[in-house]
């Protein structure tokens, strides 16, 4: 126990002494760091004043440096401002120098006015003088002769203006000659189809003339059973070895000719074979009717057309007009026409359609009573065309106002078609009166003299009274011949109109 207590007395002896000699060490680290932090202290604070003594010397040197470029930048915009106010002065000066020529030239203008108005009052007394003076002189009052200025000037006006207006119907005349004869040329050297002549008559040739008789029959019978069969005239005279088929209805004297052809060829001819050659004609003539329709529409390229109607424009093959076939003229006219749209731009199958559908109420005119052009509009209407062929169709002979390009085009086309030399032909009864008509509307106005149709009525000269007429009234006679021979005459192509005024002088020397 002893030794335990001895032990625990040693170690705390030891940990004591341990312990002051701890204090000592750890006092003495103290003090040195103490004299080291006072030495760092000291160094810092040196280099803090070093510094604050160079920055201060960096102020007073920035500081300096600015004052002198803001002394440059004062100078420099004073001597500026003074360049300025001296510019200034002078652009008042040269602005006093223009107001004192300003004023100078204002005064020299008022003189100047005073001056006119001088000279204007005396102006006005000498015009008031010069207007009674005149007044007395001419025995006129100022209105009087104020109008009969006026009259003057309105009669100068009207001829200056019928001047201007003739040039420029001769130059509108010679352009429009010049393009439409272009055209017209054009499309008439592009076409070359041929003519085909017929009359409400056709001629059978017989092998002999022991043949009339067999037409005639026993007591007649057989001519009258032809006649009834066909709806034909059997004309039998004293030309040899032919007899003559007349109707007016072109597709029965077509099926008349086939059947007696047939008669003749086979020698047996009898009211029953009369009959049965009559039937098998007849579906000849409608096969003929049905492949000219469709020649037709496959000459012109037109292939979306109602049956119907194609089988009424094949009908046109048996019709002639004035000696031209009907169907070869629409055909050819519709080439014309498909021509003349395509110079001038428009829609060339619309223009062909029209054309080529303008004559089909030819093929039933014998059948309805009424106008071809309006006969056709309506059958065009009725199977389905559109309205604008069913205008073309009614106004391609004015008996409707033409109101679309392509009723002008099927007008000029079938005029071509129709007026071109050859085409056709006019029985001399109605070229006679044609004339004669032409040479009535002209000596129906007033001042004209002597009229005298010439060329085949393609030219009419007026001989018309030189002192009631003068120059500028024969234009406007010579356009109103014009308009009415249009409106009242039926005519191929066209008719020039001519009116001549001559004035002869003659004096005798005594």
């Amino acid at each position: 126990m002893d030794i335990l207590i001895g032990v625990v007395v040693g170690l705390l002896l030891g940990a004591g002494s341990g312990y002051l000699y701890r204090k000592a060490s750890a006092e003495k680290a103290l003090g040195s760091a103490e004299l080291q932090a006072q030495t760092i202290l000291a160094g810092a604070q040196k280099e803090a004043e070093q510094a604050r003594r160079e920055a201060l010397v960096e102020a007073k040197d920035e500081v300096f440096r600015m004052r002198s470029e803001a002394d440059s930048e004062l100078k420099r915009q004073r001597s500026d401002f003074e360049q300025k106010e001296e510019r200034l002065s002078r652009r008042e000066g040269t602005i006093d120098q223009r107001v004192d020529t300003l004023d100078r030239k204002e005064q020299a203008i008022e003189i100047k006015e005073e001056q006119l108005k001088d000279r204007n009052r005396s102006l006005e007394e000498l015009q008031e003088n010069a207007r009674s003076e005149l007044q007395r002189v001419a025995n006129m009052t100022q209105e009087e002769a104020r109008g009969r200025v006026i009259e003057d000037i309105e009669e100068q006006a009207k001829r200056d203006a019928m001047m201007i207006v003739r040039d420029i119907e001769a130059q509108a005349r010679e352009e429009g000659d010049r393009r439409a004869r272009k055209i017209i040329t054009i499309c008439m050297q592009r076409i070359a189809s041929e003519l085909t002549s017929e009359a409400t008559v056709t001629t059978v040739t017989l092998p002999s003339e022991d043949m009339k008789g067999r037409i005639i029959g026993r007591e007649g019978r057989n001519i009258r059973a032809f006649e009834a069969a066909t709806g034909t005239n059997i004309i039998i005279d004293d030309t040899p070895e032919a007899v003559v088929l007349s109707c007016f209805d072109p597709i029965r004297r077509e099926m008349a000719r086939l059947t007696l052809e047939k008669l003749v060829g086979d020698g047996r001819i009898q009211p029953a074979r009369i009959e049965e050659m009559h039937d098998k004609s007849k579906v000849e003539v409608e096969r003929e009717i049905r492949e000219g329709g469709e020649w037709a529409v496959l000459e012109t390229g037109i292939t979306d057309m109602h049956p119907e109607l194609v089988r009424v424009l094949g009908r046109l093959k048996f019709r002639t007009s004035y000696g031209q076939n009907v169907l070869r003229h629409v055909v050819e006219a519709s080439h014309v026409a498909g021509m003349i749209a395509a110079e001038l731009g428009t829609d060339v199958a619309l223009a062909r359609r029209c054309t080529l559908l303008h004559d089909i109420g030819k093929a039933v005119t014998h059948e309805v009573e009424g106008s071809h052009a309006l006969i056709g509009a309506e059958i065009a209407r009725r199977l389905g065309e559109s309205a604008e062929v069913n205008h073309a169709i009614e106004a391609h002979h004015n008996e409707v106002e033409q109101r679309t390009i392509e009723a002008v085009i099927t007008q000029v086309a079938d005029a071509i078609s129709g007026a071109r030399p050859g085409a056709r032909r006019e029985t001399l009864e109605t070229y006679v009166k044609r004339l004669e008509r032409l040479e009535q509307i002209a000596m129906e106005f007033e001042g004209v003299d002597k009229v005298y149709a010439m060329q085949a009525g393609r030219e009419v000269r007026v001989m018309v009274k030189p002192g009631s007429v003068d120059d500028l009234q024969a234009e406007v006679i010579a356009r109103d011949i014009a308009k009415k021979v249009q409106e009242e005459l039926q005519y191929p192509g066209q008719i020039r109109i001519t009116v001549i005024r001559e004035l002869r002088s003659s004096a005798y020397a005594k």
